[in-house]
């Protein structure tokens, strides 16, 4: 197998090619990648534990982002029995330009997901799980019911347990994101995936501030819900754009922020504008936390969910940490 797992032709083992899975991108003109530098390169899968995660997630019949996204670091999370369960089906209604989730008409929704997610948590004997779907534009709540169900039959099954959520944006869905955040999880995430410049051809049919707004309601709803956000980087941002949305994250009291290299899923997607140096990226780190995130991920391999266990645990130390200091 080649070494390098993140690759044009991406897909899930048990699809048609990817062209298949986004039509709507079927008339773009390729615009291969260029070569990946060595920071970029990782090995593919092959440990014991990433068949056993995979096999249990086909057993249960449960979607991952791991696979849906082609992420990068699915040996490692997988080799650790970390994986990102994507709710909601594996059919999303919009069609981002930098994303790999395949795009057309919704999957029904299967009304024992919430449990069967529940049982792979318990099966995999988590400790942190993270949560995600599609966007699903055709549901009245945008899928907020189902998030709700499938959070408590995790506390129910796995109550030690601590959830994150990365959630769609619930546009044009009243309530949604106020019913969601009164379940209670541990993280609400909702990324901002860019700078808002290039949200009309990365993010179409998003709306940056609506973005920013469902993470300050979820404040709002309870304070003590950690918020993530995260962009990709890569894509034609410029850097003082990237420092504008840290600014804009913090006023929205947002306490984690990720921001990982784009890759290109395939020839048909957004085209990479550039190879971010990890040089830069620990610049955004050091600058993050200048701006007082409790939390940054900040490199060429980091995505929502990469090392979330221990990302939540120092993020929860540190907030300890800050109101000893203030009671202090």
């Amino acid at each position: 197998m080649p070494d390098d797992i993140v690759k044009d032709e991406a897909m899930r083992p048990d699809q048609s090619p990817a062209a298949l899975r986004h039509p709507e991108k079927a008339a773009n003109p390729d615009r291969p990648s260029p070569r990946k530098p060595d920071w970029l390169r990782v090995k593919a899968p092959i440990s014991k534990e990433y068949h056993e995660t995979r096999r249990l997630m086909r057993d249960l019949k449960l979607n991952t982002v791991c696979e849906e996204a082609a992420c990068p670091n699915i040996g490692e999370c997988w080799q650790q029995k970390h994986a990102t369960v994507m709710i909601l089906g594996s059919v999303c209604t919009r069609a981002c330009a930098f994303c790999n989730v395949a795009t057309g008409q919704p999957d029904k929704l299967d009304p024992h997901e919430p449990d069967h997610v529940a049982e792979a948590v318990a099966g995999l004997g988590l400790q942190h799980v993270v949560v995600t779907s599609v966007d699903r534009d055709d549901l009245d709540d945008g899928g907020a019911e189902h998030f709700v169900r499938t959070i408590r039959a995790i506390r129910e099954r796995s109550p030690a347990t601590t959830i994150e959520i990365l959630t769609p944006d619930f546009l044009r869905k009243p309530g949604a994101i106020e019913k969601v955040a009164a379940a209670r999880p541990d993280v609400f995430n909702h990324n901002l995936e860019t700078v808002p410049r290039l949200y009309a051809t990365v993010r179409p049919g998003a709306r940056y501030f609506h973005s920013l707004r469902l993470l300050d309601m979820v404040k709002q709803v309870d304070p003590s819900i950690f918020t993530k956000s995260g962009i990709m980087v890569g894509l034609g941002e410029e850097r003082q754009e990237v420092l504008q949305v840290m600014d804009d994250l913090r006023a929205a009291d947002v306490d984690f922020m990720t921001i990982g290299q784009y890759l290109q899923p395939t020839p048909k997607h957004h085209p990479i504008d550039r190879y971010v140096t990890p040089e830069e990226f620990e610049s955004y780190r050091k600058m993050g936390y200048g701006k007082g995130f409790l939390m940054m991920a900040s490199s060429p391999l980091t995505r929502s969910s990469h090392h979330a266990d221990a990302d939540f645990a120092r993020m929860r130390a540190a907030r300890e940490a800050k109101l000893a200091a203030a009671a202090g």
